[in-house]
């Protein structure tokens, strides 16, 4: 049995910085814990090792939607159930709002005790404040990726300048 999990933070960062930081996706070990590596194979496939509860998982997960400044959704390809969208609002020019939702699918006891009783919730919600520590005592991103994936292709259009 699935389970969505829907989290926000506001970040004083504008929108286009935030949004670039999160392309980075091989920085997210810096701020969401359990998460030893990312490694993006290519524009739309990501190779993730997490370690979570002594447990070591590995798997790929694809983008499925990427808008600049705008949403980045994906989906975990293979036994891991995982899927979610993370979008980006404008507060004000120095102001951003990151909202989060996930939609997990537990695969083991230890899974499903954790979703149970919060603690996923809770990971997540930590995780973005970790991000939101990350972005903001930078001042700046660590990189950008300004291309879109469509989401009824899946297709990847080249950056925009």
């Amino acid at each position: 049995m699935s389970n969505t999990i829907e989290q926000s933070i506001e970040v004083d960062a504008p929108v286009d910085a935030v949004y670039d930081q999160w392309t980075q996706f091989e920085d997210f070990p810096h701020f969401m814990d359990g998460v030893r590596s990312v490694t993006q194979t290519d524009d739309t496939h990501l190779l993730w090792l997490t370690e979570i509860a002594g447990e070591e998982r590995e798997w790929q997960a694809e983008i499925t939607e990427q808008e600049p400044e705008k949403r980045i959704a994906w989906r975990a390809v293979g036994e891991v159930g995982n899927a979610g969208v993370v979008t980006f609002h404008k507060l004000s020019d120095a102001r951003s709002k990151v909202m989060l939702q996930m939609d997990i699918d537990p695969q083991n006891l230890k899974d499903k005790v954790a979703d149970a009783v919060g603690i996923t919730d809770a990971k997540v919600k930590g995780d973005l404040e970790r991000f939101k520590t990350f972005i903001e005592t930078r001042g700046a991103p660590t990189g950008q990726w300004r291309g879109e994936v469509d989401r009824d292709t899946n297709q990847v259009k080249p950056e925009r300048n």
